[in-house]
């Protein structure tokens, strides 16, 4: 068997990320990031506006511990399923660093409720590898600005 390509790991970070949430395993998505990493979620209008106003900002290790404390533990939320479509993965080195992106749909299931999308977007990501892969940066960007419910846990 051969190794794997650079594009088969970083696509594997994609995966393993969408599992971990979509698996309800909340607790170990921090670690998907580097210890100064940044999480933020946008509407597509202000990310084109260059405006900051976001849905979820995290930035460092401890921000992403306790969002993740947060929506797995503290955050009262009817029993749901999400599941992660990913397309489109691509990465390129840039200056040192990796940039990659992809888009993404999630599907939500509200227990006693049909399946709805509740977001699709694209991630826009700056990843560092050095041995063991990590997100410095995650962007999720997403299409509409009227988001069904509300977004309990990451995307």
């Amino acid at each position: 068997m051969s190794a794997p390509t650079q594009q088969q790991i970083f696509d594997r970070i994609y995966l393993d990320y969408a599992d971990a949430i979509d698996g309800g395993s909340l607790a170990e998505w921090p670690g998907f990031f580097t210890r100064e990493g940044v999480y933020r979620i946008l509407s597509r209008e202000n990310h084109d506006r260059n405006l900051p106003l976001g849905l979820m900002y995290c930035k460092g290790m401890g921000m992403l511990k306790d969002r993740a404390h947060a929506s797995a533990n503290l955050n009262v939320y009817a029993p749901r399923a999400w599941r992660h479509l990913i397309s489109n993965m691509r990465v390129r080195e840039e200056r040192g660093s990796f940039v990659a992106s992809a888009n993404f749909a999630v599907l939500e299931t509200i227990e006693g409720k049909s399946t709805q999308l509740l977001v699709a977007g694209r991630y826009a990501d700056r990843i560092h590898w050095d041995g063991e892969i990590r997100l410095a940066h995650r962007l999720v960007i997403h299409d509409t600005n009227l988001v069904p419910g509300s977004i309990v846990f990451p995307i």
